[in-house]
């Protein structure tokens, strides 16, 4: 007795989360976030700057938030959420 097997076509994929554009723009989070820290801490680095403690806090916060929302934007577009199909 044979074995048979109906053939089947290879399944095709999207494939959407291996686009460098993707890396790329992540990278990119990655590297304002860690800027949002370093700032951070400028001003326990250099004394002089202490009164400008704040403004450091400030563009900090703002730098890391920034990477927050790209990086969330781009997993939401790596996962499908969000595209219009």
């Amino acid at each position: 007795m044979e074995n048979t097997a109906a053939q089947r076509q290879p399944k095709k994929t999207d494939n959407n989360a291996n686009q460098t554009h993707y890396y790329v723009t992540l990278t990119v989070a990655i590297i304002i976030g860690l800027f949002g820290v370093f700032v951070r801490f400028v001003p326990d680095v250099i004394s002089a700057l202490d009164q400008y403690t704040f403004l450091f806090s400030l563009i900090a916060n703002v730098s890391v938030l920034i990477a927050s929302f790209i990086a969330f934007k781009t997993v939401f577009a790596i996962l499908g959420f969000g595209s219009k199909k």
